[in-house]
């Protein structure tokens, strides 16, 4: 039996790739520098440090790594803030727990501040019993801690919990812990699609049928619960 939810936060919740995929553009944009083809590949697998660094080489910017990672931090505080849409469909999946009196508690490897305020935003905090960050537990999820701790937040043991991931790792770190699991679609993974498909309990192209989903998952439908 489904007592608790877990969901992801980036590509699981919020269509937020793009930002990072078009961070250092949009930063050189605001600066009026046209960026060269294929930065976003480039910086898209480097920490905020890295991707200051290579800016500052590459287009010999005369700024400091401390003042560039601010311009790119104002980039993604006002995005998520002011721009960041849902994964299409996904509000009636949250919609959908809700009637059924089943707690959500987001797990996500970003920021806090950023996602609270798109969660405000999109109207969509008060769906949720809590928001853990592997910043504040001070791990990633290549372990479970997050995991376990948001299932224990909700009272649930592991195999009572449906978590929603994107990503590859982190569906093979939930399923090892004895969470129920489902790989969400989204582009930004399309490298480890068939992992993605082959390791999750359920691979979810989109948020199109919550009753059909539910169904799925339980088997004999939402009457189980």
């Amino acid at each position: 039996m489904v007592k608790g939810i877990i969901f992801d936060a980036d590509g699981t919740l919020l269509n937020s790739m793009p930002i990072w995929e078009n961070l250092g553009e949009l930063y050189l944009k605001s600066m009026g520098i046209e960026a060269k083809q294929g930065l976003g590949e480039v910086l898209f697998t480097m920490s905020l440090p890295q991707a200051a660094r290579y800016l500052i080489q590459e287009y010999h910017l005369n700024l400091t790594e401390e003042e560039i990672i601010d311009g790119l931090n104002r980039e993604i505080e006002e995005y998520y803030a002011k721009k960041v849409p849902l994964k299409e469909g996904v509000r009636s999946f949250l919609e959908g727990f809700r009637e059924l009196h089943i707690p959500m508690v987001i797990a996500t490897t970003g920021d806090r501040k950023n996602l609270e305020e798109a969660l405000k935003r999109l109207g969509i905090r008060n769906l949720f019993e809590g928001i853990l960050t592997c910043t504040e537990m001070q791990t990633d999820k290549s372990k479970p801690d997050i995991y376990l701790a948001a299932a224990l937040q909700m009272d649930c043991d592991p195999d009572e919990v449906i978590v929603f991931e994107d990503a590859y790792h982190a569906i093979v770190t939930a399923k090892k812990a004895g969470f129920i699991t489902v790989g969400v679609y989204d582009q930004a993974n399309d490298r480890d699609l068939a992992k993605i498909w082959n390791t999750a309990d359920v691979y979810l192209p989109g948020y199109d049928d919550f009753q059909k989903f539910w169904w799925s998952m339980t088997e004999k439908g939402e009457d189980e619960v």
